[in-house]
């Protein structure tokens, strides 16, 4: 969302009582006119029209070449434009001409030299300040910049070496591009743009005094055959309207968006999570996704997780570490009218929340890496961007890693996103090259040394086999050896089109199943690094459970040479007992398979055997036994060659038949 400059806070204390309108404590001038366009200046910059300040606080210095407090009210103006050079010279002036007047200064110019790269004079300048001051607060602030001061100074000695390459006149215009979205096929690109809402500031350079002539809208981008991204195009009612819509998250399949929107009729605080779905029509109407997600407090920058069951945001709730926090809440189910509901939401920890922000969190689609921004860890200026990795239970790492320069600036760095892939990371700059005016979008080739876990994919369509129409069915994704959830999804409801993500390094099972048809099962093994650049198209056909209708059990794996079940096969196993009691008047029969390796008795023995103890199985599990049968069919009936290993493993199957 639209970000405003904060002051340090110290720093706001510190000067308040100089700009404060008739304020007693006597001034260090004794000019009648200086006075008075000092206060005049102070009125100006309380109302954050620091350009204004500037003139009749130089008159007064000219009036009075002594006038301490015009020298730091100056100081002060040079900081909000971001003019560290001069913030310095004023305040070492102050400093020359009385060092004990505004002890402050001396952190003060610490900070400015921070900000100029003068990381030995800023430590010195904090230092200094330390021995001076009594105050414990105060001397803890100072251990933390004298932290981040060394820090930026050793990551900008040894600066990452990326190329950031602007996204082209397609995306970025002459406004402020940023919070890109990605899906993970990486073909649509879906961001915030401010855009006016006066023609009459369309030609005039954005400030943050023209913050209200301008609003956040969404806006899309498809790639093209070549591989460039294609004329971006605002999105339509009901997703933008006259108020700000901005820190949008796709899910992996581009299907479901959450986004941030303010000041709503039905908002439960001054900004909340909204919801939309992609329909046949286009999106559909926003919906807040209500209690316990949203409260009368600020919610907002989510970011959707691959595997379709966990929303991360940030939000300044009570209950939190710091000022903002970031947070996560579980998906429970689906309403009636397509949304969501969550649990309630937990508190990242830690791990990653400080006493100061943490916001713009991006979990990565390995499930495994979150990138987000805080100005609490140590950094090069106001929000670094940093990730942390989760260990087996679920919770993140005690090493949050600063991503250095120069991912990160000395200002605020949010908006971070990664592609699938691992290999790219898209991100809003105005810092890097040539820019079509304000913030654009950029993406560059991501260093190993910050990559996360890479992550292909599997999209297609899924139909009716006979009637060749398109589905809406619902997906599940374990992995064979944990037994855990992967991905939950579902594919569109007017294309049947799904994706979902597969992480590299695992073997996963793969269900599909939709009311009155057979589930669908497959298998990946996602052991080699090709899998990321070659993921897997797959249409998949459903057929309604009829007598005769027969699949295969693709999960369902053997010992070789051997009846025993494997372990791995306990996620099938159990889908097939859920598919039962889901229809309690269907009866199955269990069909083994082997290839044409070996005698043909011994085949249809061992496969007759294979399917015995799939049948056993599902008794021990509660399954009526005259709902079952069980038959070997050896080599018979074979599905592909049993001239090639790839073709004998296909033969060598267990099959599922409907027969009352």
């Amino acid at each position: 969302m639209i970000q405003k400059i904060k002051l340090t806070v110290l720093f706001i204390i510190g000067c308040l009582v100089l700009i404060q309108p008739g304020f007693s404590q006597k001034l260090t001038t004794k000019s009648k006119k200086a006075e008075s366009l000092y206060k005049k200046a102070g009125t100006f910059y309380a109302q954050d029209h620091f350009e204004l300040a500037k003139e009749p606080l130089l008159q007064a210095i000219k009036k009075d070449p002594k006038f301490l407090e015009a020298y730091l009210l100056l100081s002060e103006v040079f900081y909000k434009q971001k003019n560290y050079r001069e913030q310095a010279n004023l305040l070492e002036k102050v400093v020359t001409m009385d060092s004990t007047f505004f002890v402050f200064s001396f952190y003060s110019l610490g900070v400015a030299n921070f900000y100029l790269d003068n990381f030995d004079e800023a430590m010195m300048w904090f230092e200094k300040y330390y021995q001076k001051t009594q105050n414990k607060a105060s001397k803890q602030k100072v251990n933390d910049w004298l932290q981040k001061t060394m820090f930026a100074k050793n990551a900008k000695a040894q600066p990452l070496n990326i190329k950031a390459v602007n996204l082209g006149s397609k995306v970025n215009s002459a406004y402020n591009e940023y919070w890109p979205s990605i899906t993970a096929d990486e073909q649509i690109l879906v961001y915030t743009v401010m855009v006016p809402r006066d023609s009459a500031v369309i030609k005039t350079p954005f400030t943050p005094s023209l913050a209200n002539y301008y609003q956040e809208d969404f806006f899309r981008s498809v790639k093209d055959f070549s591989g460039e991204w294609g004329q971006g195009l605002a999105l339509l009612a009901p997703i933008n309207s006259a108020s700000n819509e901005g820190a949008q998250s796709l899910s992996a399949d581009g299907n479901w968006m959450f986004f941030t929107a303010c000041g709503r009729s039905d908002s439960k605080g001054s900004c909340d999570i909204y919801f939309s779905y992609r329909t046949q029509n286009g999106w559909s109407e926003p919906k807040n996704i209500e209690a316990p997600v949203n409260t009368p407090f600020w919610e907002s920058q989510p970011s959707f997780s691959a595997d379709g069951r966990t929303l991360y945001y940030a939000s300044n709730r009570s209950g939190g570490k710091g000022k903002n926090d970031l947070w996560r809440a579980q998906v429970m189910g689906i309403k009636a009218d397509g949304t969501p509901f969550f649990g309630m939401p937990e508190n990242l920890g830690d791990s990653i929340n400080t006493p100061y922000d943490e916001v713009s969190p991006f979990i990565h689609q390995d499930n495994n890496t979150l990138y987000f921004s805080s100005d609490g860890w140590p950094g090069l200026g106001e929000k670094d961007i940093f990730l942390s990795h989760m260990d087996d239970e679920g919770q993140f790492t005690h090493s949050s890693i600063n991503l250095g320069y120069p991912i990160n600036s000395s200002g605020d760095d949010i908006g971070f996103v990664v592609t699938a892939s691992g290999n790219k990371a898209y991100f809003s700059s105005e810092r890097f090259g040539k820019s079509y005016g304000g913030k654009d979008l950029y993406c560059f080739e991501l260093p190993p040394e910050i990559k996360p876990l890479p992550v292909s994919y599997v999209r297609g369509r899924v139909f009716d086999q006979e009637t060749k129409k398109q589905l809406k069915a619902a997906f599940e994704l374990k992995d064979l050896e944990s037994r855990k959830m992967v991905v939950q999804a579902l594919s569109t409801d007017f294309s049947g089109e799904f994706l979902i993500c597969l992480p590299l390094g695992g073997s996963y099972a793969l269900n599909v199943s939709k009311e009155g048809y057979l589930f669908y099962s497959d298998h990946f093994d996602m052991e080699k690094e090709t899998s990321v650049t070659d993921p897997l198209i797959l249409d998949i056909y459903l057929k309604k459970i009829k007598v005769g209708q027969q699949i295969v059990l693709n999960n369902v794996f053997f010992e070789t040479d051997s009846y025993v079940l494997k372990s791995i096969s306990e996620v099938e196993l159990q889908k097939i007992v859920a598919f039962l009691k889901l229809n309690p008047d269907t009866h199955i029969e269990i069909l083994g398979y082997t290839d044409n390796v070996g005698k043909e008795d011994y085949n249809k023995e061992l496969s007759r055997k294979r399917a015995k103890e799939v049948y056993q199985y599902l008794i021990n599990q509660g399954i009526n036994a005259l709902r079952l049968s069980f038959s070997g069919k050896g080599m018979a009936d074979p599905v592909a060659t049993n001239e090639t290993e790839e073709g004998r493993a296909k033969n060598r199957r267990t099959e599922l038949k409907i027969v009352e």
